[in-house]
């Protein structure tokens, strides 16, 4: 018992105990969480500082450093002007933005219509419907017969089996649900007796006071569509219709070169290194745009969604 709980309480009364993560900090402890903080900072920032000076180099740099270039000697913006002058690159590029705003909004609103739904106590086949998709939690029918139904329904080599086969995801039902039930049904009841129905109630009532935590599972979803690959790599067979995460991946694993820029690689104009690091900053560059402006809603959408079951 003394290890878990610290010495008496400053300025209180004498012989009360309590928990040691009440307990000020020691200078020795804030030291060590300030070293993890600095140590982790700098595993995230230094890779990711090399492949934005390695992506701004000329080939002489790159040549001179051996490879990857970390202190930057001039900076050249080629690399992304060759990628974004048209190509394979740019054709991925906007196919992967296409998805990624298509696939969001259709997995937002399926989410938010059957979030709302199962938050109501009395809808037809609650209790059913939400056991059938806690079930799907723990249960899934596996890569064949994912494979086999969305080549039934001849969906292959089409953008609708990069997004209808991810489309929903329960646990952000879940959470929109816990975060719908937590709206005060006095608000509901009395926009029911004014004549509102549950569209209405939905999106005048519900979806404002949902800013929060709709704005973190847009995110969620939008990162799961910018990201993906697999489902790209087991459907299209047509590399022309390939999202951007593909090119990078044939790229960088695989060591190939974009369609259009063969010629610029093999006079010099261009390092193949300083492409590939290019295309990985444009795959990174989305998210870490659109991450700061969502960041102030995450907290307080996260946490107020998952109190409540």
């Amino acid at each position: 018992m003394s290890a878990v709980w610290g010495s008496t309480r400053r300025g209180g009364s004498r012989g009360r105990l309590r928990p040691v993560w009440e307990e000020e900090p020691r200078r020795a402890g804030l030291a060590a969480k300030g070293t993890v903080l600095v140590l982790a900072c700098a595993a995230i920032l230094i890779p990711l500082w090399i492949v934005i000076v390695t992506s701004l180099s000329s080939v002489k740099t790159i040549t001179e450093a051996g490879g990857l270039v970390v202190v930057p000697r001039g900076i050249t913006f080629v690399a992304y002007q060759e990628l974004l002058g048209g190509g394979q690159v740019t054709r991925a590029a906007l196919v992967s933005v296409g998805i990624t705003t298509t696939g969001t909004v259709f997995s937002m609103t399926v989410s938010v219509l059957c979030a709302y739904g199962l938050s109501r106590s009395g809808s037809l086949l609650h209790r059913p419907l939400l056991v059938t998709l806690l079930a799907t939690m723990f249960f899934g029918a596996g890569l064949i017969p994912t494979y086999l139904l969305v080549q039934g329904l001849g969906l292959t080599d089409t953008y609708l089996s990069l997004i209808l086969p991810s489309a929903v995801n329960v646990f952000n039902i879940l959470v929109l649900r816990s975060f719908f039930m937590s709206v005060a049904p006095e608000l509901l009841d009395s926009a029911r007796i004014d004549g509102a129905g549950d569209l209405r109630i939905l999106w005048t009532i519900i979806m404002p006071l949902s800013r929060a935590v709709l704005a973190v599972i847009a995110l969620f979803y939008a990162v799961g569509y910018w990201s993906a690959w697999f489902n790209a790599s087991l459907y299209l067979s047509d590399q022309n219709m390939m999202p951007l995460q593909n090119v990078m991946m044939q790229l960088v694993l695989k060591q190939e070169r974009p369609t259009g820029l063969a010629q610029a690689i093999n006079t010099g104009q261009l390092s193949p290194l300083s492409i590939q690091m290019a295309v990985m900053v444009l795959a990174l560059l989305p998210v870490a745009v659109l991450s700061p402006f969502v960041q102030r809603h995450f907290k307080k959408g996260m946490l107020t969604g998952a109190v409540k079951g």
